[in-house]
């Protein structure tokens, strides 16, 4: 899975997230399936990211034959990196 993260700075609100399971995940019934899996996941990890994060965070076609604790292990580790390369970033004006 790929996880893409931005801190709106300007915005002071809880983190949003959002899901993008494609055609080559596999069939409606299997994307459904993984669709909530990951949102399950999500909604727990939510509260652990800073004010203002938005997440998206894309499916590959493993994440079809993956289970729950594999695609919650894959998410923590995506996140993770997210959060680092977004941390390391220096923001316009010097500050960091």
């Amino acid at each position: 899975m790929v996880v893409h993260l931005q801190i709106m700075s300007d915005v002071e609100s809880t983190p949003r997230a959002g899901l993008v399971v494609s055609r080559s995940v596999g069939g409606s019934v299997v994307r459904h399936r993984v669709a909530r899996r990951l949102r399950h996941l999500l909604a727990s990890r939510l509260s652990a990211l800073p004010p203002g994060a938005r997440v998206v965070v894309r499916a590959l076609p493993p994440s079809a034959a993956a289970g729950s604790a594999e695609l919650g292990h894959d998410l923590d580790a995506a996140l993770r990196g997210a959060l680092r390369k977004v941390s390391g970033r220096k923001l316009p004006g010097g500050t960091q």
